[in-house]
């Protein structure tokens, strides 16, 4: 299959409207939508924007590949899409972008689509055929140069995969490279191109295996992994790792593998990357031990990040039964059916799940099922979010503990051991563990309940302060997720206040930085005035993120003053006593602050509000006049 058979004129724009990065992505998914290639336009884009959350699409040389694989896509098809003038879609270059290519795969979407919508991937990493793109005159001169390109690089495509490395070559250096990201489409071959084109051009051999959506392709064999100078692994997906056990590892970010290839080339051959010892051990390297360090925080993000479903789903839900139950009365059934979904069920689970996938990231499969069997162990014994969190770790490490015990197993009953031994034993020790903790953990909870029940005014302003804080200091990253994982333990404990603090923390870096470029206008150039609108929309719906391009620009200014900001919030939410039931949603569910009385409503707006003034001040009066 030929790109050209997914790219034609009714899905191309050869001048883009569009100056903003949400702007471009509305205009190629219209352009797909009327092309009749789209089942659910509105899917469409909430798959694209998903994307866009976890790291920007935004190459870096003038490129930008959205992509998405979902069930709105009704035909695999490309939109292409070129703007002379230049767009800033958040690259990675810090520099505009000029050509658009949106890939929409569907779910279906076979081998043969993958892979050809795949191949534009590494086509774009030619400067000379991003050139010819750049100058072409008409819809048909682009096509007619992408039909060239493909033509010229078959060849060389089927001899690469084709090509047998000489083990016999003892003395030429070989590298060996693993790509992935999550959906397997564009930065997994663009990565891989990099590094083989890189590479070749040091002189040095290199296979790279890539894990896209057709699959694992160019698979590295164990002989191979024997006899390579360096291993580098740029993904941002789970691949096959213990086969690397014993090797010295480069891990990165797929997007270094598109972008820094050297970088990532030299470090490998350096001799200081960190020796790969598998889920049961560490690294004897400084870099390696520095990743253990972080190692528990990777854990605890891996079940926070599949909990927050079931907490903000099931938690809104709750929290809009108790609003109902409000004006409707006790035993109506709208509240009851909420009641049902969001708090017997859905935020039910929300412990459980925390610990399953805690204990799946330390030990992978075999830490779920006792991960997932003591989270519920603690959800019923009262031991909540903290019993959640020993109960995951507890079954993640007692999971590579009997994997050491069961190292080994005669070989004849290997496969009776992974079915029936490993799993009765990490449930049995996990669970045996848990049932003398959980009493324990119960009554600390009731005493934590108790004791910020009882704390004064002054004392909740000061964990205001501390949590609204934190939730602008890193945007995101630790410090953040910290103050909110707090809040959300509080609010399975019934204390519905560290959430209104976390939640007003969390808005204001968006809404400050947009009231700031709107007010002083001077100091912003006008891509970062467009960006700005809609941190207002960002900002009402807590999405602090909205917040990052500015802080990633100008850290020093911007979070100095989101910090302020936000500690500010977060200390009048404190000194206002506000609580809010629901774990997410912004402007959306304050009319839940306190039990939906008028008063506390607009007294948590008007912290929200006093903060993001004063964040927005601080940043206008900080920054540099631009124009």
């Amino acid at each position: 299959m030929k790109i050209s058979d997914l790219l034609k004129k009714e899905t191309m724009i050869l001048d883009l409207s569009s100056t903003t990065k949400e702007a471009v992505i509305d205009e190629l998914i219209d352009q797909l939508d009327r092309a009749g290639r789209l089942e659910d336009k509105v899917g469409f884009k909430e798959a694209i924007m998903a994307r866009e959350a976890e790291s920007t699409t935004g190459l870096g040389e003038g490129i930008a590949i959205p992509h998405a694989k979902t069930t709105a896509v009704k035909t695999p098809a490309l939109a292409f899409g070129r703007s002379q003038e230049g767009v800033d879609y958040e690259a990675l270059d810090g520099q505009p972008s000029h050509l658009f290519f949106m890939i929409a795969a569907s779910e279906g979407a076979n081998t043969e689509h993958l892979s050809t919508l795949s191949k534009l991937s590494t086509f774009l990493m030619d400067e000379d055929f991003r050139k010819a793109l750049l100058e072409a005159s008409s819809l048909d001169e682009i096509l007619a140069t992408i039909d060239q390109k493909e033509l010229e690089e078959d060849d060389d495509q089927e001899e690469d995969e084709q090509e047998q490395v000489d083990s016999s070559d003892q003395k030429e250096v070989f590298l060996l490279g693993v790509t992935g990201c999550p959906t397997g489409i564009a930065h997994t071959f663009m990565a891989a191109d990099s590094l083989k084109k890189e590479a070749d051009k040091l002189g040095y051999k290199i296979k790279v295996e890539t894990n896209g959506s057709g699959g694992v392709k160019s698979r590295l064999t164990q002989e191979e992994i024997e006899r390579a100078d360096g291993i580098i692994v740029a993904a941002d997906t789970k691949v096959e790792m213990d086969r690397f056990n014993g090797k010295r590892i480069v891990q990165a970010p797929v997007a270094d593998g598109v972008r820094k290839p050297k970088e990532l080339i030299e470090r490998a051959l350096s001799g200081d990357a960190p020796v790969y010892q598998g889920s049961e051990g560490g690294s004897s390297s400084e870099e390696g031990s520095a990743k253990q360090k972080t190692g528990i925080y990777k854990h605890l993000m891996n079940g926070v990040s599949n909990m927050l479903p079931f907490v903000i789903g099931g938690g809104i839900l709750l929290a809009i039964s108790f609003l109902f139950e409000t004006f409707l009365g006790e035993g109506n059934a709208i509240t009851d059916i909420l009641g049902v979904i969001g708090g017997d069920n859905a935020f039910a689970l929300f412990v459980p799940v925390l610990a399953a996938f805690i204990a799946m990231s330390i030990a992978d499969r075999p830490g779920f099922a006792p991960g997932l069997i003591g989270g519920y162990m603690a959800f019923n014994s009262d031991a909540g979010f903290l019993g959640g969190l020993i109960a995951g770790f507890l079954a993640g490490y007692v999971a590579l503990g009997v994997r050491r015990l069961l190292a080994n197993f005669p070989q004849s009953l290997e496969g009776i051991k992974t079915i029936l031994f490993t799993p009765v034993l990490n449930i049995l020790v996990t669970g045996t563990i848990m049932f003398f903790l959980t009493v324990p953990l119960s009554n600390f909870n009731a005493f934590l309940e108790n004791w910020l029940g009882g704390l004064g005014t002054g004392n909740m302003v000061l964990l205001g302060v501390v949590m609204g804080g934190m939730m602008a200091i890193d945007m995101g990253g630790p410090f953040n997720k910290v103050s909110y994982t707090f809040a959300i333990a509080m609010l399975d404990a019934g204390n519905f206040g560290p959430m209104a603090a976390a939640m007003a923390g969390g808005m204001v870096p968006p809404l400050g930085i947009a009231l700031a470029t709107t007010f002083f206008k001077n100091k912003f150039t006008k891509q970062e005035r467009e960006s700005g609108k809609t941190n207002y929309l960002l900002g009402a719906s807590f999405v602090t993120e909205g917040a990052i391009p500015f802080a990633a620009a100008d850290p020093a200014r911007v979070l100095t003053a989101s910090v302020i900001g936000s500690a500010i919030a977060g200390g009048l939410t404190g000194a206002f006593q506000i609580g809010i039931p629901a774990p997410h949603g912004g402007i959306f569910v304050m009319g839940l602050a306190n039990d939906s009385s008028l008063p506390h409503i607009g007294l948590y707006a008007l912290a929200i509000v006093i903060g993001a003034i004063v964040a927005g001040i601080i940043l206008g009066l900080l920054k540099k006049r631009t124009v």
